[in-house]
């Protein structure tokens, strides 16, 4: 019988660790929290310091009565939950359920923290129990209490105010804001014209090209050449002049390293090089933390994975480095480690970046042991860690000046002359600016050179890009809104909600996300405040740190809340909801208003219901008049339903087939008949996959016998059964990093065949 238990939160890691501790222990999963507020008002109550009243989640009562009658026949317990302030909180909760059923009496419940999980490190911290950290609970439960209150009080509000079933969260509502506020800046945007003049030469054979960036002793600033007829009259004062070269400078150049992995950095880098959503890295990453079968035995890949730090153990470093100086050239290993420096504030609980247990585990050698996003992941993380320990890239960079009559044009290139830590990895960006990465020939001053071609080029001004998953992870990051373990969640809220849709695998706000962002920013501004926020998180991480007590963050905060919600009490959804024009009806002559019903916004007349003209957003008033006029009749068809005449008709996404005998016949169809791909539904294998619109234009395929069958697929199906796990069909898949490939659609499979290569690559 084991004298020893230990409790982790997940059954996988349950796993693993039993294979470390051997037979005096027994493994439990407590399968996440255990306990939760009462989802009902008053489970935080202010009038008595903010206690919170906690319920038994149902889903986990089994789990927990395992963990009791273990705990009864164990002499030891360990409570080795993750190490940061929610494992923290969930081994408190488990203490505080044992001690209620009184099962604690003379035992000794201890708390034991690793950040990766592999033999040593885990015999090491059943050796070093602790006790656990008030500090760390009291920041938890801060956290969850401030949620509860914001979450409680004003998402009711917005079902009063606006529509119901919407919801306002502390930190969703902040992030929202920031999409928001990139879209008005976008539809405020004026483009700006602008030139740029450049000169094509060449020496010997190769060829170059050169900007001008100087013009009569003036260096020249973006608008200086702002219209065609400047461009026309500056390339006229250029033209017939030799091009004579006055000046080269020639410098070395280094480049860096990238500090290992964070929480918030591993999930840009995964959607911009893997194409992987927040939510999705962080499965996968918890995965590789919490344990692969080998081949000889389970053992976790890489540590844990919720952390803000960048400092590597010292253990790690001497691994790497030994690794590079076996695997490269003694060149690539500098004479001392690379270190880096915390960027943030608060570097939470967790004491190392993200790294592999092993920098000896390569990639190719875990391959056969991993699914496809596993492995892509962990050779993304195996990769950058390695690369981090390297010596910089080294370059050779030229600038050349080239006289042209009153206008100096320059030419720069750039040559790698030592790969460095890129021989490893290189790190993407979101929207990045070309580099002029081109060799330049032997040039010295006073060399003439062929004016092959003199042109100019017309640009326009760029409005700042929408969000990506990535770069407003990192917008999250700088503004100090939640923390990197949140990021993910409240991407996800922002989707379920229909607060924003990704277009282009940008975040578009759709009209209930700017309604509700629209009422935050006017009524509870302070809430979305970016700097208040940052604040908030400030003084929850020195509630973890011990500088300060929880109870009066909480009455600071509740004090501002509940004097909100009663002053913004009063007001009408009508307020909220609704926005006028300087526009007169085109049918009654009275003010027209932006409305916002259950299909989103529109145009209305204030004197509804005595006038009930309508028309889309974005629709001019002539546009609407044109559509309105006679309906166009189908010719030799009746509807089905009623026996009456079937029109044309227009609705909120595009022209449909429609009885006109609505609204006592509501019978419709698309304009279009779906396109019937042939390929049997997989799912219920009577109906057929046709093609279909999303309610945003996007394309999707579905079973043909809907709402019978919900089975829906984005990519366009072939009747091929996969390979490799046998489902029906495959699915043709195409992206800019891939090119188009046949994939399996079940996301466990991970199946691919590469059909066509990317554009510019050779298969």
């Amino acid at each position: 019988m084991p004298s020893s238990l230990l409790i982790v939160e997940s059954p996988s890691k349950a796993k693993t660790l039993k294979k470390y501790l051997g037979q005096d222990f027994e493994v439990l999963a407590s399968y996440g929290h255990v306990r939760d507020l009462v989802p009902k008002s008053g489970a935080v109550d202010p009038d008595k310091n903010f206690a919170m009243k906690y319920q038994l989640i149902p889903r986990n009562a089994k789990h927990v009565d395992a963990i009791t009658q273990a705990v009864a026949a164990a002499e030891h317990i360990y409570l080795a939950t993750d190490p940061d302030r929610e494992g923290e909180a969930i081994s408190w909760h488990l203490v505080q359920i044992l001690n209620n059923k009184k099962l604690l009496k003379g035992k000794n419940a201890q708390r034991v923290v690793f950040h990766e999980i592999t033999k040593n490190a885990v015999l090491d911290a059943i050796a070093n129990p602790r006790d656990i950290s008030q500090e760390l609970v009291d920041a938890q439960q801060a956290r969850r209490a401030l949620d509860y209150l914001v979450g409680f009080n004003l998402s009711p509000m917005l079902w009063k105010k606006i529509r119901r079933g919407l919801s306002a969260g502390r930190v969703q509502s902040p992030a929202l804001r920031l999409i928001c506020e990139r879209e008005n800046e976008i539809r405020a945007f004026t483009e700006q014209e602008y030139w740029s003049i450049h000169l094509d030469s060449h020496k010997g054979r190769q060829k170059f090209g050169a900007k001008l960036f100087e013009l009569s002793g003036k260096k020249l600033e973006q608008f200086d050449i702002p219209s065609e007829a400047v461009q026309a009259d500056t390339l006229a004062r250029l033209t017939g002049h030799p091009a004579t070269v006055t000046a080269i400078d020639k410098k070395k150049k280094t480049r860096n390293p990238a500090a290992p992995f964070t929480t918030s950095t591993l999930q840009q880098e995964a959607v911009r090089k893997l194409g992987m959503t927040t939510d999705r890295t962080m499965r996968t990453a918890q995965q590789l933390y919490e344990g692969v079968d080998i081949g000889q035995g389970t053992v976790g890949l890489i540590t844990y994975m919720r952390t803000d730090a960048v400092v590597l153990s010292n253990e790690a470093l001497t691994e790497i480095r030994g690794y590079i100086e076996q695997q490269f050239e003694p060149a690539f290993l500098p004479k001392t480690p690379v270190t880096f420096k915390n960027k943030s504030k608060n570097a939470q609980e967790a004491h190392e970046a993200i790294r592999p247990t092993s920098i000896e585990r390569t990639p190719a050698a875990m391959k056969p042991f991993l699914t496809t996003d596993q492995f892509k992941l962990y050779e993304m993380i195996w990769k950058r860690t390695l690369a981090c320990q390297m010596a910089p890239a080294k370059f050779d960079t030229t600038s050349v000046d080239i006289a042209v009559g009153e206008g100096v044009f320059r030419a720069s290139g750039q040559v790698q002359t030592f790969a460095g830590f890129l021989a490893v990895y290189e790190e993407d960006v979101d929207d990045a600016e070309d580099e002029d990465n081109a060799k330049l020939p032997a040039l010295e001053v006073g060399d003439v050179l062929p004016v092959d071609k003199l042109y100019g080029e017309q640009h326009f001004t760029q409005p700042p890009p929408r969000f990506s998953e990535a770069s407003l992870v990192k917008a999250l990051e700088e503004f100090g809104i939640g923390r990197p373990s949140t990021y993910a969640s409240i991407i996800s809220t922002l989707k379920d909600r229909e607060y924003v849709v990704l277009d282009k695998k940008r975040f578009l706000p759709t009209d209930t996300g700017e309604i509700v962002n629209k009422f935050l920013t006017e009524h509870f501004s302070q809430y979305v405040d970016y700097n208040f926020t940052a604040k908030l998180e400030d003084q929850l991480d020195e509630i973890a740190n011990g500088r300060r007590e929880w109870v009066p963050v909480m009455e600071t905060f509740w004090k501002g809340l509940a004097k909100q919600l009663s002053e913004k009490e009063s007001l009408s959804r009508a307020e909220v909801t609704t926005e006028s024009l300087d526009e007169a009806c085109p049918k009654c002559s009275k003010p027209l208003q932006i409305k916002f019903g259950k299909r989103g916004r529109f145009i209305a007349c204030t004197g509804y219901p005595d006038c009930d003209y309508t028309r889309d957003i974005g629709e001019t008033a002539e546009s609407a008049a044109a559509a309105a006029e006679e309906p166009t009749v189908i010719e030799g068809r009746n509807c089905p339903e009623c026996g009456g005449a079937l029109h044309i008709k227009k609705g909120r996404y595009g022209k449909f087939i429609g009885c006109a005998n609505y609204p006592k016949c509501k019978h419709i169809e698309p304009l279009e008949k779906p396109r019937d791909t042939g390929v049997t539904c997989p799912e219920c294998k009577t109906g057929s996959l046709i093609e279909r619109k999303s309610r945003y234009g996007k394309l999707f395929y579905s079973c043909n016998t809907y709402p019978k069958c919900k089975y829906a697929t984005w990519n366009p199906p072939v009747a091929e059964p996969c390979p490799k796990c046998h489902w029906p069909i495959l699915t043709i898949k195409t992206t800019k990093r891939r090119g188009t490939e046949k994939v399996c659609p079940q996301k466990e499979c991970g199946y691919s065949e590469v059909i066509a290569p990317p554009e510019g690559k050779e298969a």
